[in-house]
């Protein structure tokens, strides 16, 4: 074993907890901005089904990690992106692209947006309606990449590509959100292991 063995990351080797500071300086207790990057993901004029999405991203050893950022990239209800190859206009105000921050108590997160509609696959189809999510924290030195579809969209999620390019069924359903309703709302509940039982499903993208 060499002095190399015994040397620990340094602030520029990890992602955490220093990535609130800079990226989400709000949830860090910095209140630098009047309006936080990423924080309205659909606008006011979004169309569509208005929907909450919650959860936890939990460990290897099932126990809720605190220090997560989550950036998420959605099509609206048309299935459009806020972006020039996007498949079209999308409403004022649309981004389509947010950042939440884990509670640092709880370890929950989850954000306000609308529900996406189906997009176009590469060469092939329609893509169900899904949320690309990205996920940095301590110990995640890249970042990592997976969606969520929704438990609602059965008849969806069986003809989409990228979850059927996922050989067993157990494992597609780690990208599955299931549906529930809260004071006349919906609410999706997805939760994101890392490792262990019941893994979620990482894409290299």
């Amino acid at each position: 074993m060499t002095k190399l063995d015994y040397l620990k990351e340094t602030p520029s080797q990890t992602a955490g907890p220093y990535v609130h500071i800079g990226l989400a300086p709000g949830a860090a207790g910095f209140e630098i901005y009047k309006q936080e990057l990423g924080r309205d993901i659909a606008g006011p004029n979004a169309k569509g089904e208005r929907i909450r999405v919650e959860g936890l991203v939990i460990d290897g050893t099932g126990s809720p990690v605190k220090d997560v950022m989550i950036e998420v990239w959605q099509a609206n209800a048309e299935g459009r992106y806020a972006h020039p190859e996007g498949g079209g206009p999308v409403e004022e105000g649309f981004r389509g692209w947010g950042r939440v921050i884990t509670d640092f108590r709880t370890g929950e997160w989850g954000f306000d947006t609308i529900k996406p509609g189906c997009t176009p696959g590469r060469n092939v189809g329609l893509q169900a309606p899904h949320l690309n999510l990205w996920l940095v924290a301590r110990g995640i030195n890249i970042g990592l990449s997976t969606r969520m579809y929704f438990d609602d969209e059965a008849e969806a999620n069986a003809t989409d590509p990228v979850l059927n390019l996922i050989e067993w069924q157990n494992r597609r359903a780690t990208l599955i959100a299931t549906r529930s309703e809260r004071d006349g709302s919906a609410v999706y509940r997805f939760e994101i292991r890392l490792q262990g039982s019941g893994e979620t499903v990482f894409f290299d993208v």
